[in-house]
């Protein structure tokens, strides 16, 4: 059996990678899946803590966790067709050449 420190600790280095690609990328594709790969990490970190105590109220979480994820991922990915639409890019910087000015 693998000790929960283990999980824990592989939950906070994907944290980490996902927060470095969230601060770092101007792509917003590899945002969105830095972000996704920030939900995971907490994700295991709901179900480590639920197994270590034999509850089944961590994996309650991480579906609804999932389900957050999914709605996330089509309602960004959306976003991100209809930006490309207009400027011709996905980078996170032309976005603000989209406000309109009043």
């Amino acid at each position: 059996m693998v000790p929960v420190q283990w999980y824990l600790l592989l939950a906070a280095v994907l944290f980490g990678v996902g927060l470095v690609g969230v601060l770092i990328k101007r792509n917003a594709l590899i945002v969105m899946m830095c972000i996704e790969l920030m939900l995971n990490a907490a994700n295991l970190t709901f179900l480590a803590f639920a197994r270590q105590q034999g509850n089944i109220g961590g994996h309650a979480i991480a579906f609804f966790v999932i389900a957050v994820a999914a709605a996330e991922a089509a309602v960004g990915l959306a976003i991100v067709i209809a930006i490309y639409r207009t400027t011709g890019s996905v980078n996170v910087d032309d976005v603000r050449e989209l406000r309109e000015e009043g």
